[in-house]
């Protein structure tokens, strides 16, 4: 599936980042990567909710630990950026989650 639009994001390092963005519920291939949990807004902004990394894009984000969180904040899209190396992963989650407050990363 293509994603439906394409958001860049900056870390505290100020690198860009660019994610896809798909409508929550997507499937994905098994591979890893970086994603961002949004909740679109009318503006067609999105609010970003979550911060997270895995080596596993196909798990269901319905079960992810954080769930309860997004549904409470509206999540309504969810971006990745493929990266099969985990440290790679790592280092772009603490990028990101050093510059950004988000609702759910605690």
């Amino acid at each position: 599936m293509a994603a439906e639009d394409n958001v860049k994001v900056a870390g505290v390092s100020g690198t860009q980042y660019e994610f896809g963005v798909y409508p929550w519920g997507t499937s994905f291939n098994s591979i890893g990567g970086v994603y961002l949990v949004l909740k679109k807004q009318v503006s067609g902004k999105y609010d970003l909710l979550y911060i997270g990394q895995t080596g596993d894009l196909s798990e269901r984000f319905d079960n992810h630990h954080k769930a309860p969180c997004f549904t409470r904040n509206g999540k309504t899209h969810i971006a990745v950026k493929a990266e099969s190396s985990e440290q790679k992963r790592l280092n772009i989650e603490t990028d990101l989650i050093r510059k950004y407050k988000t609702s759910c990363n605690d």
